[in-house]
């Protein structure tokens, strides 16, 4: 039963993964648009946010 558990959280984690990728990908482009509008306001936003997804795709990867 233990076993079992243990596939079903890794299996969310990658699906969960997966789409953090697709997070930071659109993130990143917002950035760059950001930066080339020199939009300070959103350039600080999107750091913040990519941090934040940072740090859940280090979680999840351990």
């Amino acid at each position: 039963m233990k076993q079992v558990l243990n596939h079903l959280k890794k299996a969310e984690a990658e699906r969960r993964i997966s789409v953090l990728r697709l997070e930071i990908d659109y993130e990143l482009a917002t950035l760059y648009d950001a930066m080339t509008e020199k939009d300070t306001k959103l350039k600080a936003e999107c750091k913040r946010k990519l941090e934040k997804l940072r740090l859940e795709m280090n979680r999840l990867e351990v």
